[in-house]
Formats: structure tokens, sequence, C-alpha cells
């Protein structure tokens, strides 16, 4: 006799099998280019053993494989080898491009994918084309370094669902990022400009197995521990929140901030304003408007974030172990994160070897950064600063790791002595302190201002 009800469970695991098979969809159907365009450069893409393979070629500005079809919500996975170890590629996702660009070749603008077999080892990373340049390089998640191989295929998996931008490779999670642009956009498989360099020349990459999902997905969870660089102003993710991270501005009052050596916030000199708390300008004064702001709390070993936005000439900074001990005029006194204009603020060129430049070590260590990583006056940046339960600290800047030092070390204490600090008893070196914004008398924006105790 048939067994109805198992015939009727296999049939409804076949049906969900097949409803599961169709929910992923190859991008690429492994014989023609149908669907996809060659945009920007002029490396050639062309199809050989049922993958995409695009050459490398001198005198050409970056190239793009775009797709014709723009896609919002997607999940998107295929495997990528490059050769050789001296250049780099990437898969665009939600981009556009600018017609206009390149001397009417077009410009690819977007959030890509790294690709990244130099030393620098930034697989997985991501890096807004054409835009805001990198938005999440591997110094925010350096175990992910190693997971690239080298001249061989590597799976990405990269999921794109609402703001947030998740990656993968080799089924490591690598880059979380949350942004609030381009909600949709075409995909796109890159092959990096080489210059005039006859060494790449000819070199090629590879793309197969290319498929996506748009319909019913599941977001794979990442596991704890990871840095997210998250480009919504003043809010905080759910995974952010499990990690123990708060913020320290909401974006609308002063709560949990009061004037240095005071008992309120400043009557003057500080404005908050669509998600920004300002310094309001007074001439370039330090300390005589509204004065420094410091944090109600104080803090030992933490994971601090912050988004600042200068203006033209403008300084700042945020201080850390800020103890009030001192009672002296002026700024109060503290570690520092200088928050300065490099290129027009006169203290640049004060101190010790450049040890007074954006995110410096104020009058210590100077931040070792390339211009390629700084973002121009006007627009938002990314700091970091992190104080392990070791001392360590370290400070970043737009996600790059510009210095690293001890606090209380023998090389600390050197650097304390032939600096503008050598009179404070212990600088820096106190078990807790606050947190400090200063009023240098420029206007200066923050907001985004989160803290993780570690």
């Amino acid at each position: 006799m048939l067994n109805i009800r198992k015939y009727s469970l296999l049939a409804l695991s076949i049906i969900s099998f097949s409803a599961a098979a169709q929910k992923t969809k190859p991008l690429f159907d492994g014989k023609t280019l149908t669907g996809w365009k060659a945009v920007a450069g002029a490396a050639p893409y062309k199809v050989e053993d049922g993958m995409i393979v695009g050459t490398m070629t001198k005198d050409t500005p970056n190239s793009f494989l775009i797709t014709e079809k723009e896609y919002g919500d997607f999940i998107l996975e295929l495997d990528v080898k490059l050769e050789g170890e001296s250049t780099n590629s990437g898969i665009q996702t939600r981009s556009h491009i600018k017609q206009e660009g390149n001397r009417g070749k077009g410009q690819v603008f977007g959030r890509q994918v790294e690709i990244d077999p130099t030393p620098r080892s930034w697989t997985g990373g991501v890096y807004d084309e054409a835009r805001r340049l990198w938005l999440y390089p591997l110094e925010l998640n350096p175990t992910a370094k190693s997971l690239y191989k080298k001249n061989e295929f590597n799976h990405y998996r990269i999921e794109c669902i609402g703001n947030e931008l998740k990656t993968w490779v080799n089924g490591s999670p690598v880059s979380y990022v949350i942004d609030t642009l381009d909600q949709s956009g075409f995909i796109g498989l890159q092959v990096h400009s080489i210059g005039n360099n006859l060494e790449n020349d000819g070199k090629k990459v590879y793309f197969k197995n290319i498929n996506i999902e748009t319909t019913g997905l599941k977001s794979k969870a990442f596991p704890k521990g990871i840095y997210t660089v998250n480009l919504s102003p003043n809010a905080l993710s759910a995974y952010e929140k499990s990690e123990g991270y708060k913020l320290l501005f909401d974006g609308k009052t002063n709560n949990g901030w009061v004037g240095a050596y005071k008992n309120t916030f400043p009557a003057k000199g500080w404005k908050m304003a669509d998600g920004v708390i300002s310094v309001e300008p007074s001439g370039g004064s330090e300390s005589t408007n509204g004065g420094d702001i410091v944090t109600k709390e104080e803090y030992s070993a933490f994971d601090l974030s912050f988004e600042f936005k200068l203006t033209p000439g403008a300084n700042s900074g945020l201080k850390y172990f800020v103890t009030l001990n001192e009672k002296n005029t002026g700024s109060a006194i503290g570690l520092e994160y200088q928050v300065l204009d490099d290129e027009l603020h006169p203290d640049a060129k004060l101190g010790r070897d450049g040890n007074r430049t954006l995110a410096s070590l104020y009058d210590l260590i100077t931040s070792k950064k390339e211009a390629r990583y700084l973002r121009p006056i006007g627009s938002w940046n990314n700091a970091r600063l992190v104080v392990y339960p070791n001392n360590k600290v370290e400070h970043y800047l737009n996600g790059v790791k510009v210095l690293e030092y001890v606090r209380g070390s023998e090389e600390f204490k050197k650097l304390v002595a032939i600096s503008k600090y050598k009179d404070w008893k212990n600088f820096g070196e106190a078990p807790k302190g606050h947190i400090l914004i200063q009023d240098h008398g420029n206007k200066v924006d923050f907001r985004t201002i989160k803290i993780k105790t570690l």
C-alpha cells in the first residue's frame, strides 16, 4: 500500500528544496556577458572556460564590468582569482557611474569590497570608490588579514541588506559597515588601473560561480568582537548594543556632559543642532569662550569612536584620562587625540617632528598617516581611540591605525619629560578619567561619539 503521508512529506521536501534553489540565481550564465557591460577603462573582459576574465592593461583608468540591472537588498557570492601580488581588484556593490567622469569615459563610484594580495592584506575590506575612500580598512579587523590565498580562487560572500554591508572571505567574517547612502545600484567587477606598470600588463582577474539572492534574505550572524563602522549619525545597531557600546552624545542634548571645572554645561560657546555638537568660533583662543566640556563619568579601559568635521584652519581635540585635579587655567590637562587642520593651523608646525598634527598624541607622538587616507576639510572623518586594560593605547584615523604606545612605560615617561607636560606629576598615568572635547575657539563639529568599556 502506498504510504500517503511519507509521499506527501517527500513532495513537500522537494518543493521546499526547489524554492530554496530558486532563491539563488546565477548572475553570470558561464557562456556570455549578457546583462553586463564594460565601462570606464579599456581593460578587456571576455568569457573563458565558464569564467569572466579581465585583463590588466597599461595606461588605462580603472575598468569595470557592471550589471545592466540595479540591485537593492541582496546576498552575492562568487569566487575570484587575481594574478600577481602588487596590484588589487574589487567587487562594486550598489554603485553608480558619472558619465562625464574620466574625460567622458565614465567614472564608477560606490562601495567596493577589496581584493588585496599586497602585504597590506586588506582583502574583504570596504572602499568607497571615487568618493569617501576607505570605510573599513582591515586595521579594524586584523585577524582577517590572513584569510586571502594568493594566486588562488577565494570565495566572497557579500550581504547588502537595508543599510548594512557585511563581507566574508573564504567563509570567515571580515567587514561590517552600516551606511545611509545608496539603497540600490549596480554590481561591478573591477580590473584596477596599473598605470604604465609592465610587470602587471597582461595579468588577469578571474571571476566565476557568481550567484545572487534577492528574496527571502536571511543575514548570516557575525560573531562577537568585530568592530562596526556605523555611519548612521548618533545611532547604535543591535549588534553594537550587544557588544556593550553606548552613545556619549544622544544627538540632541548635553546629557552626560558638563563644563570642565564646572557643575553645569556651558551657557555659551557650544551648539547642538541637526544631530551635531559644535564648538562655536571665538577667534581661536583656548578655552576662553564656553570652555572645554567633559563627560560626567570617568573611564579606564575603553574603545571610543567619534566623527569630526573641521572648518578651514580649525583646532580642537579629544582628551582622555582627564582628572580635573590640576585646577589649571586654559584647557584642562589630559592625553589628547589632536583634531587639527594641518595645512592651515600654525600648531602643526610647532612641537617636535609633527607631534601636534591631526590624530597625533598631542606634543608627544606623531601620527603616521598617508594623504590618501585623509578626507578634505569640511568632510566627516572617523576617529577611534582604544585604551586596553594593560595600558596599551592606539589612535586610528578613518580606520587606519596611526600610532600606538603604552601609558606609564619608560618610553612614554621619556617623551613626557621633553614635552610641555613635563611639570605635571605622573601626567597621563591616572587609573581613570573623564573624556574631554576641547574648545579652542574654532568651529569644529562632532557626532556619533560612542564608547565601550573594556
